[in-house]
């Protein structure tokens, strides 16, 4: 096992799936700090090749609070708070959109509170995992704020405008289990069994061809932006892996098996 050691936060790497365990104490909130060591792990992981998923997780009952209160009480009171928070909340977007822009999969374990940025950030990866019990929701209404790190347009793109609507402009949290119901995590399981079962998730997509998941994801990618053909990126990616000689071996043991 491989890895490094970030404020905040710990990398881990085994077998293709390259764990980042969140572990700010008490609730793992936001800061700029937090932001920053993020970006540092990201770049880590740029110069190297040997992942293919991404598997985010808390080492504190909180998956992640949103932003640092202590942090957004100082930016509030000061003269040109309003710039600073607003440049804070900007800053959590840039993060957010680079961890969604990535070509490997992206899996949030959602163990306990995600709530305001910290459900922003786990809405920015590509597949979530839930405890039935776990706090979801963006509840930035209640404080007369918007969820200003993307909440409004991921949930959105998510969800459908109605179901979003519901969510953010009553302020709604819901449990894990809820939440699974409703589609915003693809799975809900027990407290006890989340690990091994994100794990489990990790593992099975980090056993597939890593051309094909990239391919994949940037074709589901495509569906939501109109500037963009996904038809024909879905014939463009199938030549390039029907030309790919991994493709060609899988897809010739395949075919070998199934001849009757």
């Amino acid at each position: 096992m491989n890895g490094g050691s970030f404020e905040a936060m710990r990398l881990e790497s085994r077998d293709g799936v390259a764990r980042l365990v969140l572990e700010r104490p008490p609730v793992n909130a936001i800061d700029s700090a937090w932001l920053d060591s993020f970006h540092r792990v990201l770049d880590a992981l740029g110069a190297r090749d040997d992942w293919q998923v991404l598997h985010l997780r808390s080492a504190l009952p909180t998956f992640c609070a949103g932003a640092d209160l202590g942090e957004m009480r100082s930016r509030f009171v000061a003269p040109g708070g309003i710039d600073d928070m607003v440049a804070a909340a900007a800053a959590m977007q840039r993060l957010f959109a680079r961890l969604e822009a990535l070509p490997q999969v992206t899996l949030a374990e959602i163990g306990g509170a995600a709530l305001g940025g910290g459900f922003e950030l786990a809405l920015a990866c590509d597949l979530r995992v839930a405890a039935e019990d776990a706090r979801i929701g963006l509840p930035e209404a209640r404080l007369g704020l918007v969820p200003g790190a993307g909440g409004t347009q991921r949930l959105t793109r998510l969800a459908g405008r109605a179901l979003a609507a519901r969510l953010i402009l009553q302020g709604e949290v819901l449990q894990g289990a809820a939440a699974a119901a409703l589609g915003l995590v693809q799975w809900a399981v027990p407290q006890a069994g989340l690990s091994a079962r994100a794990a489990d998730i990790a593992a099975q997509v980090a056993a597939l061809p890593p051309e094909a998941l990239r391919a994949c994801k940037s074709c589901i990618a495509a569906a939501g932006d109109p500037a963009r053909d996904g038809f024909a990126e879905e014939l463009q990616a199938s030549r390039r892996l029907y030309a790919s000689e991994a493709t060609r071996r899988r897809v010739a043991a395949f075919l070998e098996r199934r001849q009757i």
